[in-house]
This record gives structure tokens, sequence and C-alpha cells, in this order.
């Protein structure tokens, strides 16, 4: 309805204030999802079992949303454990109380409460998605969560066809939390998963698996867009499709300049958009997954399989495998993460730091504690500069928000308390590490560089550290020890990938910046569940700045308690 006015001109505002509004209301809708958590009993590789789902689907409901929409999705508990969904790669710009992370930003919701997560999705479009983030519940509590663009805002890149979601995740045949309380109790880690999966099925190649198999049917000349999502707890997985190159054009809900490849590599929590042309020989083709693992550590080496079938081709006719890397192509992993770079666009900047006012350089060690009730007296560990962080029993952004004492130090060290070489030959003495509630301050609006170094304390490994609350410019990276006197001069500080999460390589180091224009308390850790569960982890707090519009919003009303 348009308001009341005087004189034409009055009334021409009045008319041209009420077009806006209501463009505005049309555009920015209101998305409502009910996520119920359930247990279903669900059959894999010839063994079933209970496991906790989302509305008893696995993988669980994809949420789909628009730029600039409010997303509000209501989590009632039905399953014996506490569960909190973290919404992995959102910013959530000062509403910290919707991100998810148990202990971290809210206390979980308990079996059979609610609560509701309310979400306005600003600058934001792309591929991300979502997962429990509580003990190891994200084993089957994950799904997509896709942000179209505005209303008539297309694409960098040609529009494909269709598009569909790709999952990557990991299955065991025996229960998860049971598996890691017998490991816990040895001080040891749990054995690998038994089969990876997309899109929740491990495919063909595994026993009693012919019906848990996904297809997707492509039409000759149509080209498909691949929401490509690594959900696996602890594995870096290789994806390729036979026969078919990918154009790779976008990571992490940010556009990339388009590249052309056989195979992608793509970390725990990263997301991969990549176009494919159904321009080959009518057939049937296996897309394929398979772990990357250039250190000496166990993984599940298994190779997980769908399906690209063309349409008219029968199923009995027997698909062709790809080719992919060898599972420890270092080689191939370095140069496939060399060609993402940021589009870089007047309608897409790379908006990079460039002055740093705080230089941070954390190491990545493995390390081993006492332990009173383990057989052997101790247990593994993980640590940040040696500090192996403790989860606290209320949450983190409320005990700042509201000034609780005693929760956390904010004294979280800025480097490692002894330099040493941190890359040469392995260490297994001295392995032991300070544990504490430790994080780091930072005021609003100041911009940080961090350099994330390997190290080899006990093993080097590859490690996908994501941050949550904000993205970050990955401006360098190297096999070695970092040079703080000559590595920065090598760094692009023009077109670097802007991600969420981040791989460092076996025996090296990345560095990113960022800006900490996003006030609250923002968790940072391994996103390999295993180095998460024994301490690789730690949380920024960023102080608000000097209006409301700089502060943390206030907490909701139904934020679960402790």
């Amino acid at each position: 309805m348009v308001p009341r006015c005087r004189g034409v001109e009055g009334c021409l505002l009045s008319i041209f204030l009420s077009i806006i509004f209501l463009s505005f209301a049309a555009n920015a809708a209101v998305k409502t999802y009910d996520f119920n958590i359930q247990v279903k009993n669900v059959s894999r590789l010839c063994h079933a079992k209970p496991i906790v789902t989302v509305n008893g689907m696995f993988p669980g409901p994809t949420v789909y949303v628009r730029e600039g929409d409010q997303l509000l999705i209501n989590v009632t508990n039905h399953a014996q454990y506490n569960i909190s969904i973290h919404w992995h790669g959102l910013k959530q710009f000062r509403n910290g109380w919707a991100d998810g992370p148990a202990y971290i930003t809210q206390c979980p919701v308990q079996t059979g409460q609610s609560y509701l997560y309310n979400i306005t999705v600003t600058g934001q479009r792309g591929t991300l998605w979502w997962h429990a983030h509580i003990l190891w519940l994200r084993a089957t509590v994950y799904g997509a969560l896709v942000i179209m663009p505005k209303e008539g805002t297309p694409f960098p890149f040609p529009q494909p066809y269709l598009e569909t979601n790709i999952i990557l995740g990991e299955w065991w045949n025996q229960d998860v939390e049971t598996i890691v309380n017998q490991a816990n109790k040895l001080g040891l880690p749990p054995g690998p998963s038994d089969a990876h999966t997309i899109n929740g099925k491990p495919g063909p190649l595994f026993p009693c698996s012919e019906k848990y198999t996904y297809a997707l049917e492509v039409e000759y000349g149509k080209t498909y867009l691949l929401r490509i999502i690594n959900a696996a707890l602890n594995d870096e997985l290789f994806f390729a499709i036979a026969g078919h190159t990918m154009t790779v054009v976008e990571i992490d809900a940010v556009y990339v300049k388009p590249f052309t490849t056989q195979a992608i590599l793509i970390a725990p929590g990263q997301t991969t958009n990549v176009l494919i042309k159904a321009d080959q020989p009518p057939n049937r083709y296996f897309m394929a997954a398979r772990a990357f693992e250039d250190a000496p550590i166990t993984v599940d080496n298994k190779t997980a399989t769908a399906i690209l079938q063309y349409r008219g081709i029968p199923n009995t006719v027997l698909p062709t495998l790809p080719l992919l890397p060898a599972s420890n192509d270092t080689k191939f992993a370095l140069s496939y993460n060399s060609k993402l770079k940021s589009l870089n666009s007047p309608q897409f900047p790379a908006n990079v730091p460039l002055q740093i006012d705080r230089h941070l350089f954390f190491t990545i060690g493995l390390g081993v504690n006492p332990c009173s009730t383990c057989p052997n007296g101790t247990h593994l560990v993980a640590s940040l500069n040696n500090v192996t962080f403790v989860m606290p029993q209320v949450g983190l952004l409320q005990a700042h928000y509201s000034n609780i004492s005693g929760v956390f130090r904010t004294d979280f060290p800025d480097r490692p308390p002894t330099p040493f070489n941190y890359t040469g030959a392995p260490l297994t003495a001295n392995l032991g590490t300070t544990i504490g509630t430790r994080l780091t301050k930072l005021p609003f609006n100041s911009t940080v560089e961090l350099v994330l170094q390997d190290t080899n304390l006990l093993s080097v490994e590859s490690h996908p550290f994501h941050l949550h609350g904000f993205n970050f410019f990955v401006v360098g990276t190297g096999i070695g020890n970092f040079d703080p006197k000559k590595d920065p001069a090598k760094f692009n500080l023009v077109d670097p990938p802007e991600r969420n999460t981040i791989g460092v390589p076996t025996g090296g180091w990345t560095a990113f910046r960022f800006r900490a224009d996003n006030p609250g308390v923002w968790f940072m850790h391994c996103h390999l569940e295993l180095h998460t569960m024994w301490g690789l982890k730690m949380a920024f707090v960023v102080e608000n700045g000097k209006s409301a519009e700089e502060s943390v919003l206030p907490p909701p009303k139904d934020l679960p308690p402790c």
C-alpha cells in the first residue's frame, strides 16, 4: 500500500520509496527449515546400524537459499546425543550465536530440546555445507547448503543446463561414537573408515553395494554444474570422472579464474564447483574418489564410485574407471592448488589486506601427554604452538558477551615457545604439550597474517584448517620451513584464492590474511576430526567496534543452556 502524501513531489517520493521497499521484500525472502535429529537404521557394505540423521535422511536435506535471504532453521533433538549444527562457511556477521560449534558459540541442543538458528545470508553466494559440530556425529549428520545469486544476477561462467550435489563422505560399519570412545580409552587413534561414499553411497566396487550407488543421468551436448563437498572426517580426496575434464569455477563459495583439470583435490571442509560437458561418446562412466595421503599415516585407501550415465545407455553396460592421481602424488596436489586464483573482477574483487597489524606464526604438532586411565600411561594429543586446547563447559561466546570470568584466557602465544627445525628428521622425544583454554584477542577491523607451519613432531602430515566467521586470502604456501625474510616477497597479493578452509601441505606451511571485522568468538581448528578431538584448535576473540552495528548481537532467548 502506498502511504498518504502531500503534493506531487511528496507523492512521487513516497511511491518511489514504496517501490524500493516492495522490491527488497520481494527479493529478500525468509526460508524456513525443520531439522529433526533422529536415529534411523541404515545399511551399507552388508552391515546395518542405527545412525543419527536429519529428518531420517543420509546425507541430510539440502538447504537452498538466495543471497540476501533470512534463513530460519529449527533444530529439534530426538536423538540420545547432544547436538549442534554448524553452517560451514557462512560468515554470520555479529551473529556467532548461529554459528554452531558446541561449547564455542553455544551449548549443545539437549535431547528433547529445540533451537532456532536465525541466519541472514549477506554478501555470499555459492556452495557451502552444514554438519554436526559435536563429538564425531558429522560422520552422518551433514548436507549441502546452496546459496543462489540474487535474482537477475548471472553466474560469471556459462549457465549450466542442470546442477547437482556431489557430497563425499566416509562410512564405518560399526558405531562411530563407540569406536572413538574405545580408542580414547587406549589413548590411540580409532581405525580408519570402511569406505568412502558419494552422496552417502560407496558404489559397486564394495560388497552389497550395487543398489547403493549414486547415478547422474546426462544428456549429450549439455553442460552440468557439480557442487562437490568433502564431508569426510579425516581424508583429503582426489575426485575425477572417467573420460571427462572438469572446469573449476568456484571454491568455498568464492568464484575463481576458471581452469580445466582431469582431477581435483578437495580437503575435508572444502567445496569445489566444476562444470562438465557431456561431450564424450554416450556410455556409462565412473566418477571416483580416493584418499590423498603423502605421509606415513594409515587412511582408508579404498575408492568410492558413482556413475555418470548418458541418457539411453542401458544399466547393463560396464562403466570405465577414471585415472586418479596416485594416492601420494604430492606434485599433483601442489600443482592443482597453485592454479586456484580469485576471480578479482570489478564485481567480485579480491580485497586482500596489504597493511598487516598482527603477524601470527602457529606450529602444528602431534604430542604425547600423561593419561592415568590409559593402558600405557600416555595418550596422543595435538597442539598449536605447543598448546593443546581444552574445551570449556560453557559457550565461549556467552562467557565473552556476559564477561564470565575463569572460562578462558586471552594469552594464546603468537609464536611457538621454542623455535626448532620444524620439518627436519622426526622428533620423538620431549613431546609433552601445555593444556588450556587459551584464545587470541583481536581489535575490531584489525588485519591479521597467520602462517601455519607443519612440524615433524612424531610425523609431518597435511592439515586442513577451517576458520569460522571469516573468509581469508591464501597468499602463500611452500614446502619446508617458512622463511620470514624470503618467503613474503613471493606472496600473491593480487588474486590469491579466498577460502574458509585451507590445506597446510605435509612438511610445509601456508600463509593467509584476513580482516577481523566480525565481532565475536570464532573457532579455528584442523578439520581432520581426529586432530580436532586431540586438541588441534583455538579461537579468536574479535572485540566490538565503536558502534552498535560493529558489536555482537544480543543472544537469542532460546539459546541452549549448558
